[in-house]
């Protein structure tokens, strides 16, 4: 390793390690401020109490599968490769968990704080979710730095390094998984059974203590929106940067700089994303929406200014590369990352229309509401499908303008420099769930109307804020999967022409006349549809317990209604731990075993030119169809959500109307689809793509 990449290396992780200083310093001074009155504080520690039991006994049943792959990895490979799927598996766990130990102790401040006024409560609830989207971009960026200039400072052989950095990723994505969907399958059942028996059967508010699955409601909003996005957003983010480095490695061997010039933007805009969070701040409008995206500006043009510089010093403007056919430069390589960041704006652009109260969109499902509740699951479906045509365009012209200036190799930089500012999103995504447990402690706790009309509005943005960042995630997720399909198609040319190697001097094309190429396709856009219905359908299983438990409760203890008795808020959770906990192994495990079963069915019966054909085409159906269904499923959820929420706000008859309840049947449809099935759909595809690649590796030898 010569002297000036080891500085470079050793200047990112310096980044990486500012973006753990700064939360645990921002963490710090969320946790001096105050928690409230007793009341407050006795409703948060129920919270606090579920949610951290939810996810140890998560984390429990993840590691009994996660040893098991350790061991196998270990065996197939060697313990280096073993090493870097353990360190992706252990920090994407640490990073869900501190997300979730964050939310829980700042939404009872964020309540308190909004006693103040929006300012306030606004500024705890942001700067909590910062705590929470840099530690998430500081962990990737540091498991992967730390272990790259470790194993290059032993000098460990390039194919290893890329192995055990793929196996990072994999690590990564196997937490993930079960993170996004175990916590998704907690929140939604609790939210569903919440709303369908205490607003539309017993006709009490929302958050309403009486209601046996509030807690549990707010439980879920910390272990799913929070813990599971962060798990979500480091694997994404982990993965990408991988993915770019394993193009680098395949197409300039030897070029170290080209190798670390993926880490080196993570570490700049982990800067810029920094920067970001001190412009967050209300303005004369009192827009809260405007304040946030102020911080996502500021991070996004300044992230534009810093890179070339970065680009400049790493690789050089006038340096020219030739891959595939395709020559560019040091240059071409930074507009690909401007059009990476553009492409992030436009995709929360659009999400937001799509989810935001003050659009076409949601309107369109508030007004169907007014004829009955079937109308509304009409236009809310409607709404979903639209939803999915622009985010494709955006995606469509970022490929051919990339691909265009660069090739591959471009298409993995913008990707890369989109998940540069996962700091800065995830921070706007874990605002959500913060200012949805404020709003509902302030109306547990009784706090003045005024307060609650604070932590409405804050929480009303944070709908339309949780459902930008899916769409962000699984945007960048599609683009990512590309690259990392990309990689596996190099990876078998690479193979090819290795002495030696089991492959060698085989040649497989995804033609698409070949009968095994069309299955594969096949398959794999199969694989996202099958995937989302079991999501959905453990919901509907979780929502239908909690249904007859609260039920139960009612009925078995009047004194609740008339609040002379307590409801048994423990029993809840501990229902919906279990159930969720049981729920969610064999869905996860299903794009993990998927491409072996597939590779070695096709053997079989064709041989392996086949059988790595068929896989390959495979990819590419999960990553077409897995795409719209995410995209389709988040944004129609968050649509849904929100003319609910517009709803409640007094249009169309407000709170209570027919529209109202038409709304409440909508916003259940919803629910899975956009805090469940749709953004797990998001690891699922890249999970489903890095099997693939360490398969690849332990057929070749």
């Amino acid at each position: 390793m010569n002297t000036s990449v080891e500085t470079i290396l050793l200047y990112t992780i310096a980044a990486g390690f500012l973006s753990i200083v700064y939360g645990f310093f921002t963490g710090k001074n969320i946790l001096n401020l105050s928690a409230g009155n007793s009341k407050m504080q006795e409703i948060a520690s129920a919270i606090q109490i579920g949610a951290k039991a939810y996810l140890a006994r998560q984390y429990k049943t993840i590691a009994v599968v996660g040893v098991v792959v350790l061991i196998i990895i270990g065996f197939v490979f060697s313990p280096l490769v073993a090493v870097g799927y353990l360190i992706g598996a252990t920090l994407s766990g640490i990073a869900g968990y501190v997300g979730m130990l964050v939310s829980v102790e700042a939404n009872v401040r964020t309540a308190e704080a909004s006693r103040k006024g929006l300012a306030s409560g606004l500024s705890v609830a942001f700067k909590s979710g910062a705590v929470t989207g840099m530690l998430v971009a500081g962990l990737a960026l540091l498991s992967i730095a730390v272990y790259y200039y470790l194993l290059l400072k032993f000098g460990i052989a390039e194919r290893e390094i890329v192995n055990a950095l793929v196996a990072l990723g994999f690590g990564a994505s196997l937490i993930s998984i079960f993170a996004r969907l175990g916590g998704g399958i907690f929140t939604k059942g609790a939210d569903v059974g919440a709303d369908l028996v205490g607003k539309v059967e017993a006709g009490i508010p929302e958050d309403d203590p009486r209601n046996p699955a509030v807690i549990a409601d707010n439980v879920g909003d910390n272990v799913g929106d929070c813990a599971g996005m962060a798990a979500d957003l480091f694997e994404t983010y982990a993965v990408t940067i991988v993915a770019t480095m394993v193009l680098s490695s395949i197409f300039f061997v030897g070029d170290t700089n080209m190798m670390i010039y993926p880490l080196t933007i993570g570490g700049a805009c982990i800067l810029t994303s920094i920067l970001g969070t001190f412009f967050v701040k209300l303005g004369k409008s009192k827009n809260v929406m405007n304040a946030l995206y102020k911080g996502f500006v500021v991070s996004a043009v300044s992230s534009l200014l810093i890179l070339y510089p970065v680009t400049d010093f790493v690789i050089g403007f006038s340096s020219e590369y030739t891959v595939n056919g395709k020559t560019f430069n040091g240059m071409n390589l930074y507009t690909c990352g401007i059009i990476g960041l553009v492409i992030t704006g436009l995709l929360i652009w659009i999400t937001e229309y799509y989810t935001g109260t003050e659009y076409r969109p949601v309107r369109s499902i508030a007004k169907s509401s007014t004829t009955g509740h079937g109308t509304n699951v009409i236009q809310g479906l409607a709404v979903s499908m639209e939803a999915t045509a622009i985010p494709a365009l955006i995606i469509v012209a970022g490929i051919l303008f990339t691909n265009s200036i660069a090739g591959l190799y471009g298409i993995a930089i913008a990707v890369t420099t989109m998940l540069a500012l996962a700091g800065m999103v995830v921070a706007l995504d874990a605002y959500g769930p913060v200012t949805d447990n404020a709003g509902g402690i302030a109306e547990m706790s009784k706090l003045p109307n005024s307060v609650r009309k604070t932590t409405d509005a804050l929480d009303a943005v944070g709908n339309t804020t949780k459902a930008v960042t899916k769409g962000y995630a699984i945007g960048s997720a599609g683009l990512g999967a590309l690259v990392l399909f990309a990689a596996y198609v190099e990876d078998i040319k690479h193979f090819s022409g290795v002495a030696g190697s089991k492959l060698e001097g085989i040649v497989v094309t995804f033609d698409l006349s070949n009968p095994y190429v069309v299955v594969g396709l096949l398959i794999g856009g199969m694989l996202p549809y099958l995937f989302g219905s079991m999501g959905m359908q453990a919901v509907g299983r979780a929502g239908g317990a909690v249904v007859v438990e609260v039920r139960r409760q009612f009925k078995k203890y009047p004194g609740i209604m008339k609040r002379k008795q307590k409801p048994d808020y423990a029993k809840l959770v501990d229902l919906l731990t279990v159930a969720a906990i049981r729920e969610m192994i064999i869905p996860s495990l299903l794009p993990v075993l998927s491409p072996i079963v597939l590779y070695f069915v096709i053997f079989a019966i064709g041989g392996q030119v086949a059988a790595l054909a068929a896989v390959g085409a495979m990819l590419l159906g999960v990553i077409i169809t897995g795409l719209f269904v995410a995209i389709s499923m988040t944004a129609g959820g968050g649509a849904w959500d929100n003319a609910k929420k517009f709803i409640e706000d007094g249009n169309h008859g407000g709170k209570g109307s027919e529209a109202h309840k038409a709304a409440v049947t909508g916003d259940t449809v919803g629910d899975p689809y956009k805090d469940t099935a749709g953004p797990a759909i998001n690891p699922m595809i890249k999970i489903t793509n890095i099997v693939a690649l360490l398969l690849l590796a332990i057929i070749a030898g």
